[in-house]
């Protein structure tokens, strides 16, 4: 059995965002996922920079260069990657970093590469260090040196790789390792959607899933969609489903608003965790400062959980702020729990 202090902060986002998907929603997303570059909204420079990039490689005849992608859960990293691909008229073949745990698992992947064939890695900084000082002659001379035997015996065999184009995808950034990261020709930081952008995503996938919406409920959803696709399609899907049952099928602000009421879903996109968390650092402790560990206690939580799932945003939105001596209500908060705030907030 695993313990639970042995699961990693980003295994414990991904759990959350998998409990709360199912098949149909697996599919959902699969089936609005934009298909090419064109498509994609938001996003502006790297867009820009992509086309510019694989235009120029379908001019030579040659495959991209290596791309590394980075940013928050949920902003089209995966997305990018799938229309990377296509864009340049060939497969995709998807892995991630965790599963790379030997050498010999990312050679396996590599020599069965079709000319030209893209290699999408997500996680990639959670790739074992064997495997990715493996990926290093293979991203610069398309090459591997396979090891047979050991000990004094051993012989390094260099395979020649097809020439092909690595996709990474990383949630941080600066846990790369400086010589993985200079091997990408192209690095492009993901950022949060505005809601105008989150709204016409939501009409966007509304007509693909046919649901009729009008502009007051995309509005609606995109404001608590915390800035990210795919929680503004999760929450469409959802607004969806209430709609369906306890309305007329058609989504309208109201409707928007009773949907994610009931799905503990606030104006400002807090869910359950967040609003936990909240309570207890004005509620229980006044308002802090406080330190994360006895927050994640109050509220029945992982320390990490709370720190990696629910904090960002909640710094992001300008609710909290983290001091050296721990974590600080700031007077949004109190007013946005209905109280009133202290004369004096240590900040």
């Amino acid at each position: 059995m695993t313990d639970e202090s042995d699961i990693s902060a980003d295994d414990w986002a991904k759990a959350l965002t998998a409990a709360e998907a199912g098949p149909e929603d697996d599919a959902a997303e699969n089936s609005i996922r934009p298909g090419k570059l064109d498509d994609v909204v938001g996003q502006t420079r790297v867009r820009e920079q992509l086309h510019l990039l694989l235009e120029s490689a379908r001019r030579r005849g040659s495959a991209p260069d290596h791309l590394l992608l980075s940013g928050p859960p949920g902003l089209g990293k995966t997305t990018l990657a799938m229309i990377v691909a296509a864009e340049m008229g060939v497969s995709l073949r998807q892995t991630s970093g965790p599963a790379i745990e030997r050498s010999g698992d990312l050679a396996a992947i590599l020599t069965s590469l079709a000319p030209g064939e893209v290699l999408f890695i997500d996680e990639i900084h959670r790739m074992a260090r064997p495997a990715e000082e493996l990926l290093y002659t293979a991203m610069e001379d398309f090459r591997v040196d396979v090891v047979v035997g050991k000990g004094p015996g051993a012989t390094a065999i260099p395979l020649d790789l097809e020439p092909f184009t690595l996709v990474g995808a990383t949630t941080r950034s600066g846990l790369l390792t400086g010589p993985l990261r200079d091997r990408f020709g192209f690095m492009g930081q993901l950022e949060f959607y505005t809601d105008a952008e989150l709204a016409t995503i939501v009409h966007r996938s509304a007509a693909i899933l046919e649901v009729e919406i009008d502009a007051a409920g995309a509005d609606e959803i995109a404001r608590r969609s915390r800035g990210t696709p795919r929680i503004a399609n999760r929450l469409l899907r959802r607004v969806r489903d209430f709609a369906q049952v306890r309305s007329d099928g058609s989504i309208d602000a109201a409707t928007a608003d009773a949907a994610l009421d009931l799905y503990d879903v606030d104006i400002l996109g807090l869910d359950r965790l967040d609003r936990a968390v909240l309570n207890a650092l004005v509620g229980t402790f006044g308002g802090g400062p406080v330190g994360v560990t006895t927050i994640a206690v109050a509220v029945g939580e992982q320390s990490d959980t709370v720190e990696e799932v629910s904090e960002p945003y909640l710094v992001r939105t300008g609710l909290i702020a983290r001091t050296p001596r721990g974590r600080v209500a700031t007077a949004a908060a109190w007013r946005h729990l209905g109280k009133t705030p202290p004369d004096t907030i240590p900040l």
